[in-house]
């Protein structure tokens, strides 16, 4: 492995998520790159940037601590964008144009831009109104990292109507190609979060043909994750944030009253049986390095794929003046993040034109790896799962812009692996 941010555009996209980056006054970022919005979780709060070798990042800039960062952006006399870590180049860097459809309006006059919003380049959409942790009398029970209910309202529309959606990615999809929609809810009363979620779904799925995401808290009722199977989902995520329980209890403190770590760890092993993958997201940072190997550990062990997070502190949250992860640090959390889904021969990177600039994607996190000739099967395997997919979304797209859902399918058969067992229940869920 290098450790050099120069070679490794892993290691430089860790770093930057640890330490931020300052903006030179030479640098045209508003009038030519993306907004620099703060959405949905808030974790893309920065600054869009396209590092060596394809790689996406979302670097805080508007954090406290990015004011001492030793990496700096300026424009040089031949308009490119140039990265300097303590006044020593480090690479060219790119910065994606904001796309014409953030500036076109739905049918119902909803400016697009504030119903989702490209991270990398997929589209990220919170379709329903703020968690209800944010809520609760006569104290909030939100976890403190996260800025949802500072968001909502402000930089994005606080609900979205269906039709509002379908039009944004339908707009995304025809002008950026994008490939997957990722959905994502907090907290409601009686447990209504998929209730909401299931009309953007099936509209979605049926007038689009894209991939779909979907990351809830996990409902007490697993057979709705049958019938979300059964409408198409691919993919589901539950953000159980952190394998220590005292961590989670302490800064998730409603997830921890209402739900509990147990329920997001069932989630996520019943899914992974179920979907074509499954996530279990947390951050990095917060607790022990020991702790979140582990549940990088457990979540692999099971057949689910991690997602991991950098900890970012964000302006305006219970935890903004909390410090980031040091680097350094952070290197054996995503080289074990790597080798543990290679080992057990999961499907990671198999979607076509899904880039994610707010985490480290676990095929990216090869370059923290020394055992690149050990895992031939599964890149094999991978690049496989890769055509074939891309080859399911051309068909998909044509159908959907052709009419041909005239109604949900009543069952799906997975992109790889054995067909689920549970898909029948589905059947009898009303």
């Amino acid at each position: 492995m290098r450790l050099d941010v120069k070679e490794n555009p892993a290691l430089l996209k860790l770093d930057l998520y640890c330490k931020g980056l300052r903006i030179d006054e030479s640098c045209l970022i508003k009038e030519e790159g993306r907004p620099i919005l703060r959405t949905r979780a808030g974790l893309g709060s920065g600054l869009e940037m396209i590092l060596p070798d394809n790689v996406w990042t979302n670097t805080p800039v508007t954090e406290a601590f990015t004011k001492e960062s030793p990496y700096v952006l300026k424009l040089d006399d031949r308009h490119r964008y140039q990265l300097y870590l303590n006044d020593g180049h480090v690479c060219e860097v790119r910065i994606p144009k904001e796309p014409e459809f953030y500036k076109k309006r739905t049918s119902s006059g909803k400016k697009m831009a504030r119903v989702g919003v490209l991270q990398g380049t997929y589209l990220g959409v919170y379709p329903t109104a703020a968690c209800y942790y944010w809520k609760m009398k006569p104290k909030r029970q939100n976890c403190d990292f996260c800025s949802v209910g500072l968001n909502l309202g402000v930089e994005e529309e606080e609900a979205k109507a269906v039709n509002d959606v379908v039009e944004t990615a339908l707009a995304a999809r025809d002008e950026c190609g994008i490939t997957y929609v990722h959905f994502n809810t907090g907290f409601y009363e009686n447990d209504t979060y998929l209730d909401q979620l299931e009309p953007y779904v099936r509209e979605i799925r049926n007038r689009t043909g894209l991939l779909i995401g979907v990351q809830t808290p996990p409902h007490p009722d697993f057979r709705r994750y049958d019938r979300l199977r059964a409408m198409g989902v691919n993919t589901v995520s539950f953000c159980f944030e952190f394998f220590n329980k005292e961590v989670f209890d302490r800064r998730c403190p409603g997830k921890s009253h209402h739900v509990g770590l147990t329920r997001y760890l069932d989630a996520v092993e019943y899914c992974a049986r179920l979907f074509d993958t499954a996530n279990g997201e947390i951050i990095a940072g917060p607790e022990p390095v020991e702790d979140t190997l582990r549940a990088i550990d457990w979540i692999t062990s099971v057949g689910a794929i991690p997602t991991v997070c950098v900890f970012r502190p964000l302006k305006g949250t219970d935890a903004e003046n909390d410090p980031p992860p040091k680097t350094e640090e952070m290197i054996p959390i995503f080289r074990r993040y790597y080798e543990r889904c290679m080992e057990r021969g999961l499907p990671i990177g198999i979607a076509h034109n899904v880039e994610v600039s707010i985490v480290l994607k676990p095929e990216e996190c090869h370059y923290f790896s020394d055992h690149h000739g050990k895992y031939l099967w599964n890149k094999t395997k991978i690049w496989f799962l890769r055509y074939v997919l891309r080859a399911v979304l051309a068909v998909r797209k044509w159908k959907a812009d052709h009419d041909f859902y005239a109604r949900p399918l009543r069952s799906r058969i997975p992109l790889f692996g054995k067909p689920p067992k549970a898909l029948a229940a589905s059947e009898s869920v009303s």
